[in-house]
């Protein structure tokens, strides 16, 4: 028979693993989603998915952190259940697969961790040059997500949304980094308001709050003159963040220039 002590220690344990087994894995986000991604990987690096990385291993710049800073609590997510298959694989680095020496694809969010597998992708496979896109939700660290963005346009590297691909929220972002953008036909592109930690959206901040600022720089920096850069991020925040609005390619070349 189980000593008193062995049994309280079972019950605890029991009681952990309860507790760990239905807490949210983003819960301190403040928003539960759901994802369902099917991953198909063959011949992948044992060593190469640059998941874990030191402090000083985050090969990031300080500048681009200062710049924006404001943003660390903010994010754009818009999960969705497509089944997503990206075949044969070299590596795998957090949400990019390597395919061969010239392209990678994307699946999956960004989080804090994206730039620095990023980093650690290009450091692996510097011939990288083109972008495949193919079920991207956004971004749950909009910091992240503009370094990241601002890394992918240094890179030089292309964009694209291949036939039957999605890019939402915070990855539209992404697909705007590529020093060329490529889009078939039905692509789909999801927008939709930020919202901070608290809940509060883009509309619910004064026109002349700073964190517009950082948006409407970054379109800029990425090709839009001042009026289609506010024109757009208009368009965003006309959506409220629970929700998504889909445009089509065409909508986004009304923006930007597409190849």
């Amino acid at each position: 028979m189980m000593s008193p002590i062995a049994l309280v220690r079972s019950f605890f344990v029991a009681l952990c693993a309860a507790v760990l087994a239905f807490a949210p894995a983003q819960a301190q986000q403040g928003l539960t989603v759901t994802t369902t991604v099917s991953w198909t990987w063959e011949e992948v690096g044992s060593d190469d998915d640059g998941a874990v990385f030191d402090e000083d291993d985050a090969l990031l710049d300080d500048e681009a952190l200062a710049e924006d800073a404001d943003l660390a609590a903010t994010r754009r997510y818009a999960p969705s259940s497509t089944l997503v298959t990206l075949g044969r694989a070299k590596a795998q680095f957090g949400p990019f697969a390597v395919i061969d020496a010239a392209t990678v694809r994307m699946a999956g969010d960004v989080t804090s961790a994206t730039p620095r597998q990023f980093a650690a992708m290009l450091a692996a496979y510097p011939g990288l040059r083109r972008l495949e896109m193919i079920d991207c939700p956004g971004s749950l660290d909009e910091e992240a997500n503009l370094i990241l963005a601002r890394a992918i346009r240094r890179a030089g590297m292309e964009t694209v949304v291949p036939s039957g691909g999605s890019v939402r929220s915070g990855a539209v972002e992404l697909w705007l980094a590529g020093s060329t953008r490529r889009a078939a036909s039905d692509a789909e592109f999801g927008v939709h308001s930020w919202a901070d930690d608290s809940g509060r959206e883009a509309n619910d901040y004064a026109a002349s709050d700073p964190v517009h600022a950082e948006y409407l720089g970054y379109y800029r920096e990425m090709g839009m003159d001042d009026a289609r850069a506010r024109a757009f991020y208009a368009l965003t925040n006309s959506t409220p963040f629970d929700e998504v609005r889909y445009l089509t390619r065409d909508d986004m070349a009304r923006f930007v220039t597409l190849h």
